[in-house]
Parts: structure tokens; C-alpha cells; sequence
């Protein structure tokens, strides 16, 4: 009877933890609008999301709190038809010069063309380690999954639970790592046509806006970020921080054979082999294991 009552115990207060780490799918309640909010709209009960581009502004939407390590998806149906020059992101990010940053940055295209996904990584303010990969599908028929998975040994980008790009945590060896700063959650649609198609070649065709981005279900199973004291709590090896369990530290086998593919068959820009922009100095993590 009483290894019963511990073990309701242990599920009671495992519950608890889990609960208190986990952020609504609803994003009336969990997001805010921070900019262009007459360009957008809640649907239903708080459960969907519309971002909207048109000539006089674009739209944007970030979490309530801010988060140190966990996982953060989205389900996301891209801008239909002729999207050229215009960007959907989601991504986390602390504030300030020297902030962090975990992207995916969905680059628009002429109609007919692959979607360009742009990841990149800041950590105290330095990026530059950008990594593209072109669809293997259409993201704008349907709903897919978009998902950071964040923790003290990696960062990992998953696609519809595909992993796309790792970047591990060499900080012991002098290369910078987002631990030390909370980020919250953003997603926006806005005008980059001087960059994001062709290299800025080709432009929005405004006679298609207003262009459209939904999104569904944000969910968010990660460690609410209190100030400093949180880098400790959140990176303790406890059944409640799930995402510091030794089954998180590295992909499996499989994962990494998904990983792989992608790579081999998707990848279109991997700064670690860019030696023309770096002038043959690379960054120090692109000669270490990557996963």
C-alpha cells in the first residue's frame, strides 16, 4: 500500500512539473501581437492564427514569456501562388546587441519554384552561420511542423520530426552557445524583397497581395525563464527538465540517416563549406562532429 501511494505520489508530482512547463496551443493566450495587428487576426478559439502582407505593412506576433531550453512547434501553411520577396519566420530570440537567436526563415519564390528554408543561429549577437535547404514538398497546400528543439548539448531544427540541421554546444572550447539568455517566441510576415528571392533580384508583385500566412497550434514544452537563476534550474538533469534526458543529448542512428538525407538531397548553402566568404578561415565548429 504504501509503494502505491508513492508511486501516485511520484506520478502526481511529475505531472506537476510537467504541466508547469507546458505553454497553450492557444495563442490568444500564450502570444501577443507586436507589430501590424491591423494586418492580423486570431481565428476561432484562439486556436489558429492569419499573418497578413500587404503594401503598408507586414505583421508580427511573439510570445507572452520568454524561455531557456525545450521544445517549440508550429504548424505553418506558407503564402500560396507568386510569394517572391516576402518572408514567414518563426524563431526564438532574447533582446539586445548581444542577443541569441535559433531561425527558420521561409524565403518566397516565383510561382512554380521550391521554398528556400533559411536557418541561422546567434549567440551574443554573432550569426553568420547560416545553413538553406529547399522543400521537398509543397508547404503552402498544407499544414507542416516546424519544431526547435533546444537544450544545454544541442540545438536541433526538425521539419514535420525530420531533423534538418544540428548545431551541438562547443562552448568548453571557446565557441559561443545560447544559454545564457531567455528568448521568446516570434513569427512574422514582412517585405524582404531586397534580399530574401534570387538575392534580391526578384521582387513583390504587390497586384498578389494581400499575402497570407497560417499557423496552428504553437505549443511550447519548455522551461519558463525567471532571470539568471533559471540557466541552473533549467539545465539540472531532473524527470521535469524532460529535455535534459541522455536520450535528447544526440540523434539515434535513425535520425541521423534522416538527417543525412536531407543534407544530401535538400541542402542548397552550408556556410561550414563556404571557404570563398570566410577566406579559407572557417568557423572553428565546422571542423567538429556536427551530430
Amino acid at each position: 500500500m504504501a509503494l502505491y501511494r508513492d508511486l501516485v505520489m511520484a506520478v502526481f508530482v511529475f505531472a506537476i512539473a510537467f504541466s508547469s512547463s507546458m505553454v497553450s496551443a492557444n495563442f490568444r493566450k500564450s502570444m501577443s501581437f507586436n507589430w501590424g495587428a491591423q494586418h492580423s487576426s486570431i481565428l476561432g478559439n484562439g486556436d489558429d492564427l492569419r499573418l497578413v502582407l500587404d503594401k503598408t505593412s507586414g505583421s508580427g506576433i511573439q510570445s507572452k514569456r520568454s524561455f531557456l531550453y525545450g521544445s517549440f512547434e508550429m504548424l505553418i501553411k506558407l503564402v500560396p501562388g507568386n510569394s517572391a520577396g516576402t518572408v514567414t519566420t518563426y524563431y526564438l530570440s532574447s533582446t539586445g546587441d548581444k542577443h541569441d537567436e535559433i531561425d527558420f526563415e521561409f524565403l518566397g519564390n516565383s510561382t512554380g519554384e521550391p521554398y528556400t528554408v533559411h536557418t541561422n543561429i546567434f549567440t551574443q549577437g554573432q550569426g553568420n552561420r547560416e545553413q538553406q535547404f529547399q522543400l521537398w514538398f509543397d508547404p503552402t497546400a498544407n499544414y507542416h511542423n516546424y519544431t526547435i528543439h533546444w537544450n544545454p548539448t544541442e540545438v536541433v531544427w526538425y521539419v514535420d520530426s525530420l531533423p534538418i540541421r544540428v548545431f551541438r554546444n562547443y562552448q568548453s572550447q571557446g565557441i559561443g552557445y545560447p544559454n545564457q539568455q531567455g528568448m521568446r517566441v516570434y513569427s512574422s510576415l514582412w517585405n524582404a524583397d531586397n534580399w530574401a528571392t534570387r538575392g534580391g533580384l526578384v521582387k513583390i508583385d504587390w497586384t498578389a497581395a494581400p499575402f497570407v500566412a497560417n499557423y496552428r497550434r504553437f505549443r511550447a514544452r519548455a522551461c519558463k525563464w525567471n532571470g539568471p537563476v533559471s540557466m541552473t534550474q533549467c539545465a539540472i538533469p531532473t524527470r521535469g527538465n524532460w529535455w535534459t534526458s541522455p536520450v535528447y543529448k544526440q540523434l539515434t542512428m535513425s535520425q541521423q540517416g534522416q538527417l543525412k538525407w536531407v543534407r544530401n538531397n535538400h541542402m542548397i548553402y552550408n556556410y561550414c563549406t563556404d571557404f570563398k566568404r570566410f577566406n579559407g578561415q572557417m568557423p572553428p565548429e565546422c571542423s567538429m562532429p556536427q551530430y
